[in-house]
């Protein structure tokens, strides 16, 4: 068998391609390229700007609905939003009342302690154990 280096197709052996498949067309030059090029991106630019001029109303339908829900949702968080802040003063105020009876107990336990303490130390009692505790 031989190997058969000789162009097919064409008549012209392409460096780009392989054997079985030469070039159709001539390769582009730069100024091909460059002017292939900006027509695309006219196209695309045309492309871009017609897609804008449809879409602009369904954009500002879309707006105008969120302003709508976004209004809607203020008038119904307002009188939510004022009733939570009566809560939370109640609260506020239960939790109040109980941390003042609280600090006072404290006081009074603190206060017995420290008296309690004092009698157990001038009748030689340990000073260390708590009034009631055996």
């Amino acid at each position: 068998m031989t190997d058969d280096t000789s162009t097919k197709g064409t008549g012209a052996k392409s460096g780009a391609g392989s054997d079985d498949f030469a070039w159709t067309e001539p390769e582009p030059t730069s100024g091909d390229a460059g002017a292939k090029a900006r027509e695309w991106v006219s196209q695309l630019q045309a492309m871009i700007e017609n897609l804008a001029t449809q879409a602009t109303p369904v954009v500002k339908q879309i707006g105008a609905k969120a302003a709508e829900l976004a209004a809607l949702a203020g008038d119904k968080a307002g009188p939510v939003a004022q009733k939570a802040a009566e809560v939370t003063g109640q609260a506020g105020q239960k939790l109040a009342v109980k941390s003042r009876e609280l600090a006072t107990e404290l006081r009074g336990d603190a206060e017995s302690t420290k008296t309690g303490t004092e009698g157990a130390e001038s009748s030689g009692e340990d000073a260390e154990t708590p009034a009631g505790v055996a």
